[in-house]
């Protein structure tokens, strides 16, 4: 994929998260946290697992060469896939958007060579893994749709109206 389809895929997901965090933002903490009969048991587990998810492959890919963007502060945090953050959705909301910028500027920071680029390393189960970044950075994209589309299922079973899997019709492009 070019440097421009990543760039599209990138603004395609901050649009995409934007438009569903404002749905989000709008719910009682109740229905954010309720229980469904799924492997991720709420919108809570699953914006946490989403972002979990990214800031991980973030800072993944700090091993490939130096990023600036992956320099920030925040990559001292770890966090492991099982876990349950954000004490409350403003917290969730606030941390996702921060991630979300970062991505845009991670994806602005990358060379056409560096998708070219095998990335070595240790999976969450400590597994030796080498992969194209560029088939790394498509799975991060695709990760993130497919879980959005579990919160949406939630949000209808909540009786909670949504399109924002529809935002490519909002896209500038």
């Amino acid at each position: 994929m070019s440097e421009y389809g990543f760039n599209m895929l990138a603004k395609y997901n901050q649009l995409t998260n934007n438009l569903m965090n404002n749905i989000i933002q709008g719910m009682a903490e109740e229905d954010w946290d309720k229980k469904f009969n799924g492997f991720f048991t709420s919108i809570h587990e699953l914006c946490s697992h989403i972002y979990i998810g990214d800031f991980n492959w973030l800072k993944r890919f700090k091993l490939l060469r130096n990023f600036d963007t992956l320099n920030k502060n925040i990559f001292e945090k770890n966090y492991i896939f099982s876990e349950v953050i954000f004490k409350n959705i403003s917290e969730y909301i606030t941390m996702r958007k921060e991630l979300d910028d970062i991505i845009i500027e991670f994806i602005h920071e990358l060379k056409e060579d560096d998708l070219d680029k095998n990335l070595k390393f240790t999976d969450s189960k400590g597994l030796k893994i080498e992969r194209r970044m560029e088939a790394l950075i498509m799975h991060v994209f695709n990760h993130q749709t497919h879980h959005r589309g579990m919160i949406s299922i939630y949000m209808e079973m909540l009786g909670i109206a949504n399109s924002f899997t529809d935002s490519m019709y909002k896209m500038k492009i």
